[in-house]
């Protein structure tokens, strides 16, 4: 494992790019973020809120390098999940084949009952 990291690096350095990645968590406040893929190449988009409430909805927000924000997706319906004692409001995105953004994207979700908007750059 030590050989393959070194080889990693080494060979990181040596052409000056590493390995790309789009996987990424990230949580603001009740709201969570999950982002799988490789490259700049995402798969899949899931996002979580803290408890239980009628008409939970959310939605994918993008801000470009630039800044320019826009609405990726519209709303969808979040379904209640129940484990033990926690309570949350999941919804997912998936993209057969994978869904390509700019490097540098922020990648982002939003509810409708929380305030919180957690973001993912995806980047080389």
């Amino acid at each position: 494992m030590r050989k393959v990291i070194l080889v990693m690096t080494l060979a990181s350095l040596v052409l000056g790019v590493g390995p790309a990645y789009a996987d990424a968590k990230a949580k603001d406040g009740k709201v969570g973020l999950s982002v799988k893929g490789r490259g700049l190449w995402v798969d899949r988009v899931g996002g979580a809120m803290d408890g239980h409430g009628t008409g939970v909805r959310a939605r994918l927000i993008t801000y470009t390098p630039e800044g320019y924000r826009s609405q990726l997706t519209g709303w969808r319906d979040a379904t209640p999940v129940t484990a033990a004692l926690t309570k949350l409001s999941a919804v997912e995105w998936r993209w057969k084949g994978g869904r390509e953004f700019a490097d540098g994207t922020r990648l982002c979700i939003e509810f409708n009952l929380v305030q919180g908007e957690p973001c993912a750059v995806v980047h080389r």
